[in-house]
């Protein structure tokens, strides 16, 4: 499988449907399997106040700009997250998942919304729901701090975690723990694309990484905005839990 991760940085001097068009054809251009980007890419997750005056519905432009894109390069797109609005007026930090053919196939609303330092909590609806789409798991960020989430998606069938984030670079160490936990604990592959660049008073911490089963980081991007792309085989997951069955040891 060959992968590419696309870590971006936010231009906020930019319009919406200027970046939304770049990154756009950043992804037609790819070639390979599979394309992950950042999460909130296009508006930037510490624009708080962009928020609800940017958030779309999932018919909505940014959706149909992604689908378009991937049906373009023919990849599976992980295109990170947006802030969606419901037909209730709800908000959400929801991640995207596209097929070749760029229909949108799978959604998942970020249950764990940050509160340190951010308006997260106050501003979004948390998500009540987590599984995985075939092989593939979308988490978001401040998911990799809470590991229950990420066995219930290797209970419904993972062994590849797509992770979108805004990591910043005064925890670095935690994003570099954390990827290489979740990976080893689930013996599962991590492809982790984080945003880089400043983000109002907030630098962002980049070094998005591919880790596999056995805890080994295959390949990390630097601090800038940087296109990471490897080859990875997703049978290492079924090989690493058969030689070395943790996974058959829990005790619930």
């Amino acid at each position: 499988m060959h992968v590419t991760l696309i870590q971006t940085e936010i231009d906020g001097s930019l319009p919406l449907a200027e970046r939304v068009a770049g990154v756009a054809e950043q992804v037609a251009a790819c070639t390979g399997d599979l394309v992950l980007l950042p999460e909130l890419w296009a508006t930037g997750y510490f624009a708080f106040d962009d928020y609800a005056g940017t958030a779309q519905p999932l018919d909505g432009p940014l959706v149909r700009a992604m689908g378009a894109a991937a049906a373009a390069a023919g990849v599976v797109l992980h295109a990170g997250s947006m802030v969606e609005r419901d037909a209730a007026g709800r908000l959400f930090n929801t991640s995207l998942l596209f097929d070749r053919d760029g229909a949108l196939v799978h959604t998942y609303r970020k249950v764990h919304l940050f509160g340190y330092g951010s308006r997260e909590q106050e501003l979004l609806t948390p998500g009540e729901h987590v599984g995985a789409h075939g092989q593939l798991a979308l988490s978001t960020c401040y998911d990799l701090r809470f590991p229950e989430l990420f066995r219930i998606q290797v209970d419904d069938g993972s062994q590849l975690f797509l992770v979108a984030a805004a990591w910043p670079l005064a925890r670095l160490e935690h994003w570099q723990l954390l990827l290489r936990a979740r990976a080893l604990e689930n013996q599962s592959f991590v492809l982790a694309c984080n945003a880089a660049g400043r983000q109002g008073e907030v630098e962002l911490a980049g070094r998005s990484a591919v880790v596999d089963p056995w805890g080994t980081v295959l390949a990390e991007a630097g601090a800038g905005p940087q296109t990471l792309t490897l080859d990875v085989d997703p049978d290492v997951a079924t090989r690493a839990r058969k030689e070395f069955p943790a996974l058959a040891d829990r005790r619930l």
